[in-house]
């Protein structure tokens, strides 16, 4: 997903609200913390919040405990021979998908 995409995902007007924390994306949008997509005082769903976070103890371990939704990463370039970067976002997602039913499994 790029940032662009993200930014729909701000937790407003009915929207599901999901932030990036070190290039994953977490789907914050069942969390009383993050209601209509704003953690007090001034942290916005829909951008990545790896640096605004860097300071807090505690993000890693907080952060991770919500479902994660995909990677941050840029679309493929139209130079991309052969669509090879459809690819490999189908292997991140896939990826992503087993380590989380792993997870949830064990």
């Amino acid at each position: 997903m790029t940032l662009s995409e993200l930014a729909g995902y701000d937790g407003q007007n009915g929207h599901r609200a999901y932030i990036a924390v070190n290039g994953t994306i977490y789907d914050v949008t069942d969390s009383t913390l993050w209601k209509n997509g704003l953690h007090p005082p001034d942290h916005q769903a829909g951008q990545d919040l790896t640096e605004e976070l860097a300071k807090a103890p505690h993000v890693r371990t907080v952060v991770e405990r919500f479902p994660v939704v995909g990677t941050l990463g840029q679309k493929p370039s139209a130079q991309t021979p052969g669509g090879s970067g459809m690819k490999t976002t189908g292997i991140i997602i896939a990826a992503t998908v087993i380590a989380l039913l792993l997870y949830l499994l064990l």
